[in-house]
């Protein structure tokens, strides 16, 4: 429950976040917050996000450390009553609640009333909090659902659970049965969208015994990224990744092999590889769903001497295809599990060679480069770069 409090409902209760109830609690100094909403619920992002002093919520019953799902035996929270019993005679200078009866009680305790009306839905849009005014963005952001679960919106995605395992699995299965142009035809029959441009410069202009492998440079949105990227540019391709389950490598369409986070021995690995064919990486290391670029790693950029940059970034409707504290080998699953799951991929032209180590520069300034580069066309998608943070990858 913990988890989910900081690390899943924080993004849902953001996107639902009130600019001008939020405005008025940001001017206040201590801030206290009364609601008959469970308090382990809403309490990790009521003191992370918006520093409220302290959360009188209605409470869950619990046996040892698990919640039952029931109503302590204090039932749900009155906040009037709450109120009185928190602050005693003493008047709170503002008091901040909806138009409903019970929070019209509650504020009337309090020396300056402010009410949030309920807007409709075509206001309720210009009310809420834009992204770059979030009192702490969300970078990190856990949980498979990628709506808000409304009883509606749940209702909905359970009817479609069954019909989505199937899908996923007839996707999951064409990838790896089939040729790439046959496979592509069937899974945008299914209705995956993959939308891919640029130009592929893998051609080598080394002397056929100098041939090595081109090194592509991919953002990181989900464990398929490797796998789309083959199957748009028709030709296998090797990805290394830091962690990938068992399940994920029986799997995979694709050649991976793991590093180990040991630099010596992860750069002779990708040598190696690079020796035998073309190598995909991801310098992030980890995904990310929410329009950031991760830092960089720099290893990438000692590695080859001719890279192509790839942006990629992808659309879901209903799951989300990464995770944090689930299993990792249903990444795949979820993703594709998707009514209409979208993937867009642009080829970038190969870098020069005097904006790589061959040209003089260090590989942090390579990893930097390529990582503004990338995070320049993020509007090709859903996300605009200008939302986006692009972290310094001056790292080692």
């Amino acid at each position: 429950m913990e988890s989910v409090g900081r690390a899943v409902l924080p993004k849902f209760y953001l996107d639902n976040l009130n600019l001008q109830a939020y405005e008025v609690l940001a001017s206040t100094g201590s801030k206290f917050v009364f609601t008959s909403v469970p308090r382990v619920m809403v309490e990790g992002f009521l003191k992370e996000y918006l520093e409220v002093d302290d959360v009188i919520g209605t409470e869950l019953q619990t046996v040892g450390h698990y919640f039952t799902g029931f109503l302590s035996k204090s039932g749900f929270l009155v906040k009037h009553r709450a109120l009185k019993k928190h602050f005693g005679d003493k008047k709170p200078d503002i008091g901040l609640g909806t138009s409903s009866l019970h929070d019209h009680l509650f504020i009337s305790l309090c020396e300056e009333a402010y009410v949030v009306n309920k807007e409709d839905s075509k206001s309720r849009a210009n009310s809420m909090t834009p992204r770059q005014k979030y009192p702490k963005p969300v970078i990190f952001h856990d949980g498979r659902l990628a709506f808000l679960p409304t009883p509606s919106a749940t209702l909905a995605m359970f009817m479609w659970l069954p019909l989505g395992i199937i899908l996923a699995i007839f996707r999951i299965s064409v990838g790896i049965f089939l040729p790439y142009k046959i496979a592509l035809f069937l899974a945008t029959l299914t209705g995956l969208n993959l939308s891919a441009k640029g130009c592929d410069n893998s051609t080598s202009s080394k002397p056929d015994q100098e041939k090595r492998g081109v090194l592509y440079v991919c953002t990181h949105r989900t464990l398929l990224d490797p796998v789309f990227l083959s199957t748009s540019l028709c030709k296998p391709l090797t990805a290394v990744t830091y962690s990938l389950s068992k399940m994920s490598e029986i799997i995979a369409p694709i050649r991976t092999v793991r590093l180990t986070r040991d630099r010596k021995q992860d750069g002779e690995t990708m040598q190696k590889l690079l020796s035998e064919g073309d190598l995909v990486v991801c310098p992030e290391g980890t995904t990310c769903r929410e329009p950031y670029l991760l830092r960089f790693s720099s290893l990438f950029a000692e590695m080859a001497d001719e890279i192509v940059p790839v942006a990629i970034n992808t659309n879901v409707t209903m799951f989300y295809g990464t995770t944090a504290s689930g299993l990792k080998c249903l990444d795949p699953i979820f993703f594709l599990m998707n009514p209409r799951p979208g993937y867009y991929i642009e080829v970038l032209g190969k870098l020069p060679k005097d904006l790589t180590c061959a040209g003089g520069k260090s590989s942090n300034e390579v990893a930097n480069y390529i990582q503004r580069k990338l995070a320049d066309l993020w509007d090709l998608s859903a996300p605009p770069h200008k939302e986006g943070q692009v972290l310094d990858a001056s790292w080692e």
